[in-house]
């Protein structure tokens, strides 16, 4: 199997805690890192300037995206310079519609042309996809976030899919293919095998990096042991 270091992809923690991002860029295999509401609600954030500026600070070398917050597409842009205006490594995440199912697609020409890098996201269509590539072409670097751990909850393979959204955005060497949403390690090998950019992953499955390659007869054994370890504190009796 592929060794992590052979690994092509490019490897983003996904997360919003101050805390665990920084413990995270100790590691020299995170080359970046995302982060969205839904994830700064679930860490408690209450201050998005201060949090995200003192993520800057403490992680002033590689990319970092940050989501506008607006429904309004006039806003959006205000937020997305807001954003881009706090360090050189922010990308600007602009979700591809709004939540009446607007296209963005005028605002993301918009900041394309103003020089902004941009992160699209909430992506899980292939024709979004094209959308999307030929919007931020004029960017000068843009990530399409395909949530290819969405696509794979509604029964669908994504791996052909995100193949596919491989090949639309070939012809734009400025634009970066993320896989987004991984329920489990191996959609980072997925990844890799097609050639995807990047993935981004939650603590809870890059803290699983440690067991690539493990042996599986040593790990059947641990399991064994796990077993009966949690039956006898938990004082269980038959």
């Amino acid at each position: 199997m592929t060794t992590l270091s052979d690994l092509r992809v490019k490897l983003f923690a996904d997360g919003a805690d101050l805390e665990g991002m920084i413990e995270m860029r100790a590691n020299p295999l995170i080359k970046g890192f995302t982060t969205n509401p839904t994830l700064m609600r679930k860490s408690g954030v209450s201050d998005y300037r201060a949090f995200a500026k003192a993520v800057l600070a403490a992680i002033p070398d590689r990319p970092i995206s940050f989501e506008v917050l607006s429904d309004d597409f006039e806003v959006m842009h205000s937020q997305a310079v807001e954003l881009a205006g706090w360090s050189p490594n922010v990308f600007v995440k602009i979700p591809i519609t709004d939540t009446h199912g607007r296209s963005s697609v005028d605002l993301l020409r918009r900041l394309a042309a103003e020089g902004i890098r941009i992160n699209v996201t909430a992506i899980l269509a292939l024709d979004q996809v094209a959308v999307a590539a030929e919007a931020v072409a004029a960017s000068p670097a843009a990530v399409i976030s395909v949530f290819a751990g969405r696509i794979a909850d509604t029964g669908r393979d994504p791996v052909p899919l995100m193949a596919q959204a491989l090949e639309i955005l070939s012809p734009h060497p400025n634009l970066e293919l993320l896989w987004a949403s991984p329920r489990e390690l191996l959609n980072v090998f997925q990844a890799d095998e097609i050639g995807c950019h990047i993935i981004t992953a939650t603590t809870d499955v890059l803290k699983k990096l440690d067991l690539v390659g493990k042996d599986l007869a040593e790990f059947s054994l641990e399991t064994v042991q796990m077993f009966v370890r949690d039956a006898q504190l938990a004082g269980l009796e038959l």
